[in-house]
């Protein structure tokens, strides 16, 4: 089958273990994105296969409708809103996805948190530009930390806070209050307490119509002058420009952030990239090579299988 891969930024897919999985088909990887249709349309117009990374490139009817040897869409990990799976039905297109731990965005997560704390970017510049100690961070034993859901992530990232010493404190539906009592984790008592409240607040919802901007700039206004956010799921669970707007006023005073709204980021173009309380990093979250070798290996089996006749992990 002819199988296109686009968004292999660092032209790492066929270095993988599990890229033989596709000897027996006619592979064309791109290592970059580009968004206009009419690219889009002669990238995949001999496609009878597109094997997406994550939310990197759109699947709408606009551009379905031009693909008529499209046959199947495989997806790294979990569908999401980037996929019309029902224009894809209505055109005969199959989609099929996969799963994955989370622990490669869970750590990243900690990572983000602690060098936050520690201003541990600036502080490495300025040893690089011949200087010393400049700031005296903060350690991460006390403090209350948010989570902002409690799915497979946001449960991760609470153990592993609670195993640093750190205080989580879950909020967000009444399912997800009752799911983090269970596990023995507090809850706050307020949407206000919630953000009022926490040292650092993480946000593990997944993007769904229900929390699209769900974070707005009247929470961020409740939150501690030295309040650290950290975004390591969305850019747009946050109402658009709250978080600059709130960075620049102080409210948080720092902020964390993996992911944009407009992605790639090239040339700095985002302008949470230039303020110096904001530490920013190219959507690596689940950019990890174990990780890799699981989303696309799967994503390789699913195309296998549908070559076979016998489709594996159909969404629906």
């Amino acid at each position: 089958m002819n199988v296109v891969i686009p968004d292999d930024y660092q032209d790492c897919v066929k270095t993988l273990d599990c890229y033989p999985k596709l000897s027996g088909h006619n592979v064309t990887v791109y290592n970059d994105t580009v968004k206009e249709i009419d690219a889009l349309v002669e990238r995949f117009k001999d496609a009878e296969v597109i094997v997406l990374t994550r939310e990197r490139t759109v699947i709408n009817e606009e551009l379905l409708s031009r693909l008529p040897n499209l046959k199947l869409v495989s997806q790294t990990g979990k569908i999401n809103y980037h996929v019309d799976v029902l224009a894809c039905a209505r055109h005969g297109v199959m989609v099929c996805d996969g799963s994955g731990s989370g622990a490669a965005t869970v750590e990243l997560n900690m990572l983000l948190i602690l060098a936050s704390l520690r201003n541990l970017v600036n502080e490495a510049e300025r040893l690089k530009n011949g200087l010393w100690q400049g700031t005296v961070g903060r350690q991460l034993w006390g403090k209350r930390v948010g989570i902002l859901g409690f799915g497979r992530l946001g449960g991760q990232l609470s153990h592993l806070l609670k195993a640093f010493g750190a205080k989580p404190l879950v909020w967000g539906r009444d399912s997800t209050m009752d799911k983090a009592k269970q596990a023995g984790f507090d809850t706050a008592a307020s949407r206000e307490e919630f953000f009022k409240t926490c040292d650092i607040l993480t946000l593990q919802l997944r993007l769904t119509p229900e929390t699209l901007h769900f974070v707005k700039a009247s929470d961020l206004a409740m939150m501690k002058k030295d309040a650290i956010l950290v975004n390591v799921s969305r850019a747009e669970l946050i109402e658009p420009g709250a978080l600059l707007a709130g960075l620049k006023k102080g409210q948080p005073g720092f902020a964390a952030v993996d992911v944009y709204e407009q992605e790639p980021v090239l040339g700095a173009s985002d302008p949470l990239v230039h303020l110096s309380n904001c530490l920013c990093s190219p959507h690596l979250g689940f950019v990890e090579k174990d990780n890799y070798e699981h989303y696309y290996g799967t994503a390789f089996d699913n195309i296998n299988a549908f070559a076979q006749g016998k489709p594996q992990n159909i969404v629906k």
